[in-house]
C-alpha cells in the first residue's frame, strides 16, 4: 500500500532541500528521495584523497547561499542544526605569467593599491563602481530574485523606471545584454584588470564574447569587495547536513540510495512516485523533480510533445574536471606569498586566452591551456585537513564532455578514462609554472573527470556543473523553456527545480525557494 505525503521531492540537491525545508515549515508532510548514497547533489564534501582531508566535490563558494532570501528566513534555525560559515576577507585573485597578480579584498585600500599599481585610472574607476554599487544592487538583485513571469517583470520594470528613469533603465538593459569583453573594455584600461574580472564569467558559461555575460564579472567584483566570500566550516556540505536535519526534525522523510523509477500521473495530474525497489508514495499536493531537463520525460513517460522536445533540446555548458589534492603546504606563488591568503586564485591570464579555451572546449577539443580555479580553503578553514596540512580544490575549465581531439596535439585518447591522466598533468604543469615546487607538496590526488561527474550525478550532463548554459536564449523567461521558468510542467502538480530553472546555477537556492513559496506561501 502506498504511503501518503503532501509533497514528494525527487532528488536532494540544495534547491530541492530548500523547497522541502520551506513546505515542511508550513506543516506539509514531506518526502525527499535521492538515488545517490548521500544528499546534496553537487554540494557535498568527503575524504576523497587521504583520511582527514575534506574536499568539496564540486561547489565550494557558499556566498550566494549566505546572502539568499532562503537563508534570511531560515538561517537561525539552520545554524541550530549545525550550519557554520567561515567568512573570507580575500575572496579572489588572478596571477599572471609575468609574476604579477591582482586581487580583491574587503579592505578597499588593499584592492585599490593593487589595481592602482597597474593603472591609476582603473583604481579611480573601481572606486566609482564601488560607490555606485549600493544604488545598483537593489535593481540587479531584485531582477535575479524575481519570479520570471510577465506580471513580475512588469512590476520590476515599473519600479526600476520610477527609480532610475527611462534613460537609466535603458542603460541597465543595455548592460544586461553586453558581453563581458564589451563591458570590461569600455570600463577598464588594464588587460589584467579585465582578465581578473572576466574569469568570473567563465564560471557561468559566459566566455568573453558571449552576450549577456557582463553582469557576472561586475557582480562578483562588487560583491567580493563589499562582502568577501563565504565558505562552509568543514566543507560546503554544512548547508546540506543542516537542511536534512531540519527537514527530519519537522517530521519529513529524507531517503538516500532510493532511486525513483517513475513519476506517477493520471488524468494529466501528478499523483506520486514509484521507487526502483517497488515502493510507492502518493503526493496530495505536488511532486517536485530536482533533475536535469533531459531526465524529466524519462521519469514521466512523456508529457506534451513540444515540452518534451524542449527538455531534450536543453543546452548544457562545457564540462569541468576536478582535481582534489591533499598537500603538505599551500602553493608558493611566484607572484608573491600574499596569494596564499585568497580563497580563489584564477589562472586565466587574458580575455583572449579565455575565449580560445572556451571555443576549443565547445568544439570537443581538450584545451591547450585550460583555465584553472585554484581553491585554497584550508587557508581560511584549517578544520578541513590535519594540522599543518592543506587541501587544494583545483577546478579545470573548460573540458569537453565528449572528446573529439586535443587542441595541443599531444593527447590521442578520446575517452575520459584514458585522457584523464595526461589532461590532469597539463593542468598541473600550468599550476607548477605559477607556483614552482608545488608538485613536491602533493601527498595524494583524486582526478574527477566530466564523465565521472555525470555518472555520480546525472544532473551534471557532460560534467556541466551549472546544469545548463545561461546564454540569453536559455535564461530569464527561457530557463529552462518559455512559459515554464517557474518550474511548472504540462502535468498538473508536477514541478521542476534545480539549477536548470530560473534563477539558475549557484548555491543561492533560488529556484527551490521560489517554487516552495509558490506552493505553500511565504
Amino acid at each position: 500500500m502506498a504511503e501518503s505525503l503532501d509533497v514528494i521531492l525527487v532528488g536532494a540537491g540544495h534547491n530541492a532541500l530548500a523547497a522541502a525545508v520551506h513546505v515542511a515549515a508550513k506543516g506539509w508532510k514531506v518526502g525527499v528521495f535521492e538515488q545517490a548514497p548521500m544528499a546534496g547533489g553537487a554540494v557535498k564534501t568527503g575524504e576523497y584523497t587521504l583520511p582527514g582531508f575534506r574536499h568539496d566535490w564540486a561547489a565550494m563558494n557558499l556566498s550566494l547561499f549566505a546572502g539568499s532570501a532562503f537563508f534570511k528566513q531560515y538561517g537561525a534555525e539552520l545554524q541550530g542544526h549545525g550550519l557554520e560559515f567561515v567568512p573570507v576577507s580575500r575572496p579572489f585573485a588572478s596571477a599572471f605569467p609575468d609574476g604579477t597578480w591582482l586581487g580583491v579584498s574587503t579592505d578597499m585600500a588593499q584592492t585599490l593599491a593593487r589595481i592602482g599599481a597597474e593603472s591609476p585610472a582603473d583604481a579611480k574607476r573601481w572606486e566609482e563602481l564601488v560607490a555606485g554599487f549600493g544604488a545598483e544592487a537593489p535593481h540587479l538583485f531584485g531582477l535575479l530574485g524575481s519570479r520570471m513571469n510577465m506580471y513580475a517583470l512588469a512590476s520590476f520594470m515599473f519600479k526600476t523606471i520610477r527609480a532610475k528613469g527611462v534613460g537609466g533603465t535603458l542603460d541597465m538593459g543595455r548592460f544586461l545584454l553586453e558581453s563581458p569583453r564589451r563591458w570590461l573594455d569600455r570600463t577598464f584600461d588594464s588587460p589584467k584588470v579585465r582578465a581578473m574580472l572576466g574569469a568570473w564569467g567563465m564560471h557561468l558559461d559566459f566566455a568573453p564574447d558571449v552576450s549577456g555575460g557582463a553582469l557576472f564579472p561586475y557582480l562578483e567584483g562588487m560583491a567580493g569587495q563589499a562582502f568577501g566570500m563565504v565558505l562552509g566550516r568543514g566543507g560546503a556540505d554544512t548547508i546540506i547536513r543542516a537542511m536534512v536535519a531540519m527537514i527530519r526534525a519537522k517530521g519529513g522523510i529524507v531517503e538516500t540510495g532510493a532511486r525513483v523509477a517513475r513519476i506517477d500521473h493520471q488524468g494529466g495530474k501528478a499523483t506520486g512516485i514509484t521507487l526502483a525497489d517497488g515502493r510507492r508514495f502518493t503526493a496530495s499536493r505536488a511532486v517536485v523533480a530536482g533533475v536535469a531537463p533531459r531526465a524529466l520525460p524519462k521519469l514521466t513517460g512523456g508529457t506534451e510533445p513540444g515540452f518534451d522536445r524542449a527538455m531534450a533540446d536543453y543546452a548544457h555548458a562545457p564540462g569541468t574536471m576536478m582535481i582534489h589534492i591533499a598537500a603538505s603546504d599551500l602553493p608558493d606563488w611566484a607572484a608573491g606569498g600574499a596569494l596564499r591568503d585568497f580563497a580563489y586564485v584564477h589562472l586565466a591570464p587574458s580575455l583572449d586566452q579565455m575565449a580560445r579555451t572556451y571555443q576549443q572546449a565547445q568544439a570537443g577539443l581538450l584545451p591547450d591551456e585550460p583555465i584553472l580555479v585554484v581553491g585554497q580553503p584550508t587557508g581560511q578553514d584549517p578544520t578541513r585537513a590535519p594540522a599543518g596540512k592543506h587541501v587544494i580544490w583545483l577546478q579545470v575549465r573548460m573540458a569537453p564532455g565528449t572528446i573529439r581531439g586535443d587542441a595541443k596535439g599531444e593527447i590521442a585518447a578520446t575517452d575520459w578514462a584514458t585522457a584523464a591522466e595526461p589532461f590532469a598533468e597539463r593542468a598541473l604543469d600550468i599550476l607548477e609554472r605559477y607556483a614552482p615546487g608545488f608538485r613536491s607538496k602533493i601527498l595524494a590526488r583524486r582526478i574527477v573527470t566530466p564523465a565521472e561527474l555525470e555518472a555520480e550525478n546525472p544532473n551534471l550532463v557532460g560534467g556541466d556543473q551549472i546544469c545548463g548554459s545561461h546564454h540569453l536564449s536559455q535564461n530569464f523567461l527561457f530557463r529552462p523553456v518559455r512559459s515554464h521558468a517557474d518550474g511548472s510542467t504540462p502535468i498538473r502538480n508536477l514541478f521542476l527545480t534545480g539549477a536548470a530553472v530560473w534563477p539558475g546555477a549557484g548555491t543561492g537556492a533560488g529556484s527551490g525557494f521560489l517554487l516552495a513559496q509558490k506552493l505553500a506561501g511565504k
